[in-house]
């Protein structure tokens, strides 16, 4: 998987590249990760790309130009899925996540100051995605969220295959708890039954578990779960 990342700040991505899983599977060549600096495509002698907004308002637009200039050189006639990520988009969940995943290669706009100059979406159109009701300070952020999520699921980031598939959000429900050593701390207990050695009695439990839990936290997923399930409220 490619992700083509449109940025004007190309820098804050350093770290979440370098380290952890992510940076293990760029090392391994299961994914890359190619930064594109907008400011590289300005025809400003000074390299700006913002400018004032017509009809007035606060703040400043990233021009039309720079984008579709550094857009073009990303593609070089080819057709590459493009999303931008902006509040204004649809909330991004664990399906649209999966499905992404079954691309070869996206593209990626991150978006700052009050935004874009609206000609750039009609140039590009690409799908708007949002990672949740808040504004953020520029589209970096929300991108990493966005290569982190989709990589997961693609195959040999994970170092193991069923890791993806015991997560919360799979089959509408949130994940169960987990222990590990010591076996009691301060008078709390790993339950019995995960150190009992019975297997369908763990799958059982841990089943129960994410119910109950996607059930009091969640109750939206719940009721999704339930539907799903042909199940009664």
């Amino acid at each position: 998987m490619i992700f083509n990342v449109m940025t004007l700040f190309p820098e804050s991505f350093n770290d979440f590249l370098s380290t952890s899983i992510i940076g293990r599977s760029i090392k391994n060549d299961i994914i890359k990760v190619n930064l594109y600096n907008i400011r590289d495509y300005s025809l400003d002698k000074n390299k700006r790309v913002d400018d004032y907004v017509y009809g007035g308002g606060k703040g400043m637009l990233i021009s039309v130009e720079p984008i579709y200039r550094c857009y073009k050189d990303i593609l070089k006639d080819r057709t590459i899925k493009t999303i931008y990520l902006t509040p204004k988009g649809s909330i991004l969940n664990n399906k649209r996540v999966k499905e992404l995943a079954s691309y070869n290669e996206l593209i990626i706009l991150c978006g700052h100051y009050e935004g874009i100059d609206e000609r750039v979406l009609d140039l590009i159109e690409p799908e708007e995605i949002s990672i949740g009701d808040f504004v953020l300070t520029g589209g970096e952020l929300a991108s990493m969220v966005l290569i982190d999520s989709v990589s997961r699921f693609i195959d040999g980031v994970l170092s193991n295959s069923e890791s993806s598939e015991i997560e919360s959000f799979n089959d509408d429900l949130l994940e169960y708890p987990q222990y590990t050593r010591p076996i009691e701390y301060m008078g709390l207990k790993v339950p019995d039954v995960l150190t009992s050695g019975n297997h369908q009695k763990i799958r059982d439990w841990r089943l129960q578990k994410s119910i109950e839990i996607t059930k009091e936290k969640r109750p939206d997923l719940y009721k999704k779960f339930l539907t799903n399930k042909n199940m009664e409220v």
